[in-house]
């Protein structure tokens, strides 16, 4: 864009330093400590010295310890289900390549790494590490649902069975948007694959559980449990806003991709991400988030047809209203003082966009889809992905102060457009 402005368009409005909270939910790290050590072992006293009745004594006379012959029987709900989906769980290893130094042993003595690539100059090494589920078994392959950031940015991936089994894993597909992937591998040694439950019949309170690998491999099918702390929270990420459900089940770097189970050891969700602090870095625990099952297998469905996800779009650059300085949404934009909230058109629509076809033009100010009110840039995504390519939208929108409503024909999305 021009520093100066053609003299028949009008000022470029600045955006305002001030961008709220937008970014404040993220796949962030985790503190780890003892923090709790205390209380565990404060309460097993309590009940040492208030219910010895209860507890099996016996004589250390003389000294000599010996353990105990009580054999406790354990047989809950939360053991069947781990036994049941463990084999089905894998830790996920997103490998990347990386330059080869030179200066070392083995450049003065020209060895090559037996695990290097096609490259010469470059070897794969394990980036980040993440856990999956196996869903699906059909003929010779097993196919594994995960979080699209846990195999993000890979050269090549491998799948750690439940068994210790290592495995070259096939990427079928991945879509940021939902943070999904769906992984492909030899399904010969595979012997169970979960199952999906409904997400829309969970309750509030209700117990869930989690297998993965938090920390990656060397912690491989950790079992978690909680409870459901909220059915539909809706999150802002860098891909928007997401609809999730949200569990104090322990979920830490590593469990992601790891499914969240009820106690029938269905399916529920797929964990995603964690909030460990506020926007204000104030510590936080017990918020976990997963997306929830219906979701998943919709979208799972769709990469195994096509390989990606096929999203409508209006093909326009927009940023939010808030981003514009009240000033010149008033000289530029030339706002009402009423309209408080909105998508500013940011570039001059092509012609063949949908945006273009039906006459919008830049600095316009995007306020309602299908008379549902834009609050920002990531509710223009939201509504949009609530239609089908080629559905036919209304959309509102200010120009120069007054209030247009036009009708448009959604495309595919371009990905170099917000929309």
């Amino acid at each position: 864009m021009d520093n100066q402005p053609n003299s028949n368009e009008p000022e470029e409005p600045k955006r305002s330093n001030n961008r709220g909270l937008l970014t404040k939910v993220a796949v962030t790290a985790l503190v780890a400590g003892a923090v709790g050590g205390g209380a565990v072992y404060g309460g097993a006293n309590y009940i040492s010295n208030h219910n010895s009745s209860a507890v099996p004594t016996g004589s250390n006379s003389g000294g000599t310890a010996k353990t105990s012959t009580l054999n406790v029987k354990v047989n809950s709900q939360a053991s069947k289900v781990y036994k049941a989906v463990k084999p089905a769980v894998v830790s996920v290893i997103n490998l990347q390549k990386e330059s080869s130094s030179s200066d070392g042993l083995s450049g003065l003595f020209g060895n090559s790494s037996s695990s290097s690539s096609s490259s010469s100059d470059s070897t794969l090494q394990t980036s980040s590490e993440g856990s999956g589920v196996i869903y699906k078994k059909s003929g010779n392959a097993a196919y594994i649902v995960t979080n699209n950031h846990v195999v993000s940015g890979s050269n090549a991936l491998e799948v750690v069975l439940s068994n210790g089994k290592k495995l070259t894993a096939k990427l079928v597909g991945k879509d940021s948007v939902t943070d999904l992937a769906v992984l492909k591998i030899n399904g010969t040694d595979v012997k169970s694959v979960a199952s999906f439950g409904n997400s829309d019949n969970i309750e509030v309170g209700e117990t869930s559980l989690a297998i993965g690998s938090p920390l990656g491999t060397d912690y491989a099918s950790s079992l978690t449990e909680g409870i459901i702390s909220a059915k539909k929270r809706s999150v802002t990420t860098s891909n928007g806003t997401a609809t999730v459900i949200q569990t104090d089940t322990a979920i830490n770097p590593g469990n992601s991709g790891g499914p969240l189970l009820n106690l029938e050891g269905q399916v529920i969700g797929i964990n995603s991400m964690k909030l460990a602090t506020d926007s204000e870095g104030t510590s936080v625990e017990g918020m976990g988030f997963a997306i929830p099952s219906n979701e998943v297998v919709n979208i799972i469905n769709q990469l195994i047809k096509n390989g990606k996800i096929v999203r409508p779009a209006l093909g326009i650059k927009y940023v939010d209203l808030s981003e514009i300085s009240s000033a010149q949404q008033k000289s530029v934009l030339k706002l009402p003082s009423s309209v408080s909230n909105g998508a500013v058109v940011m570039t001059t629509p092509g012609s063949s966009t949908p945006a273009g076809k039906a006459g919008l033009k830049k600095y316009d100010v995007i306020t309602a889809i299908d008379g549902k009110k834009v609050t920002s840039t990531t509710s223009v995504r939201d509504l949009l992905y609530e239609h089908k390519v080629n559905d036919t939208i209304k959309l509102t929108y200010y120009r120069n102060g007054k209030e247009k409503t036009v009708s448009v024909k959604l495309t595919e999305t371009t990905s170099q457009l917000n929309n």
